[in-house]
């Protein structure tokens, strides 16, 4: 008997895939016309692990709401995918509370980028939270 398919590629337990967009306004200081958009700029000149340190230190700022502050402390970087997707690790309840922030709205995108979706559960593939 064939085995089925899996739907989901898991990359890691307890993952978390943000898939970001160029944001909205670019970079600040980013002199005007033409070119390659702020992703691709940012990809060419930033690692991965500076745009999730951006990442945490512009979520860090909840200080009205403690469990996100200790949710966005306690995660890890896991990997940068193809400069769009950024990869985090945490316990499974730091996770949940990003996914409610982004919910919400209040989970912050690193600079020059914007939150396009969140990957589902730990796992990461084409269906992805609006």
């Amino acid at each position: 008997m064939p085995r089925r398919a899996e739907r989901y590629l898991q990359i890691a337990p307890h993952s978390l895939a943000i898939v970001l967009g160029a944001g909205a306004e670019g970079r600040p200081g980013g002199g005007g016309g033409g070119g390659a958009g702020p992703v691709s700029e940012l990809g060419r000149h930033r690692i991965g692990y500076e745009i999730f340190a951006d990442f945490k230190r512009e979520n860090m700022q909840h200080f009205w709401d403690r469990r996100a502050t200790t949710a966005v402390a306690e995660t890890f970087f896991l990997g940068w995918i193809d400069e769009q997707v950024l990869l985090v690790q945490g316990k499974e309840e730091h996770l949940e509370v990003l996914r409610q922030g982004w919910a919400r709205r209040s989970l912050k995108p690193p600079t020059g980028f914007h939150i396009k979706c969140l990957g589902l559960d730990h796992r990461f593939s084409k269906t992805l939270l609006p």
